[in-house]
């Protein structure tokens, strides 16, 4: 397995994309842009691009995978049937599924957005906009950042503490670190959402 982030300076987003070696599979993680930076590494390697894994449909995400299906027969996974009247193979909170050669497992964590998805994939979480290195996800009021904390403890905080967190904004972290230094988990941190979250985050 390897593990290639590209940074997008639309949406200062993280895409990421997970190959395999002996199959020659991968899978890209939220394609907020697909360039030709991007494919030339995938055509380098000599990887077919399988799979793309949503974690929420907010466009600075999913805006480079139209491009990318003109290229591969991918096979998108999402909380929601379709993504620019593409459709989706929805994903349901606990499922594990087989996916490009890899096995996953979908958590579902609304708040940010209702249809948050993090998929973990061996030793990895690939959060999306739900928890960032620090900080939790943006919300639009104290009861969505309510719900994203209750999620987030109930479904993420009880797994080992070395899984790597692979968030869409900023720099990778460890779930260990994040139980323990999130700003979000901080008592009363939800009373302090005042203003919703603005376009990039």
């Amino acid at each position: 397995m390897k593990l290639y982030q590209y940074y997008s300076v639309y949406g200062f987003a993280n895409s990421y994309l997970l190959g395999n070696d002996e199959t020659k599979q991968a899978l890209v993680v939220d394609p907020g842009e697909f360039n030709a930076g991007m494919l030339g590494h995938i055509e380098r390697n000599g990887y077919y691009v399988r799979a793309v894994l949503l974690t929420h449909n907010h466009t600075h995400h999913t805006r480079g995978l139209k491009t990318l299906l003109k290229i591969y027969e991918a096979e998108i996974y999402a909380a929601t049937s379709k993504v620019f009247g593409i459709s989706c193979r929805v994903v349901k909170d606990g499922e594990r599924f087989a996916v490009a050669g890899f096995r996953a497992e979908a958590f579902s964590i609304p708040g940010h957005s209702p249809d948050s998805m993090v998929y973990r994939i061996d030793r990895l979480l690939f959060t999306g906009d739900a928890l960032h290195a620090g900080v939790i996800g943006k919300t639009l009021s104290p009861f969505n950042a309510d719900l994203l904390i209750e999620r987030l403890r109930t479904r993420l905080m009880g797994l080992d503490d070395d899984l790597v967190v692979l968030p869409d904004h900023g720099p990778p972290s460890s779930l260990g670190v994040e139980r323990r230094f999130n700003l979000g988990f901080e008592e009363g941190y939800s009373k302090k959402v005042t203003a919703p979250y603005d376009f990039f985050v």
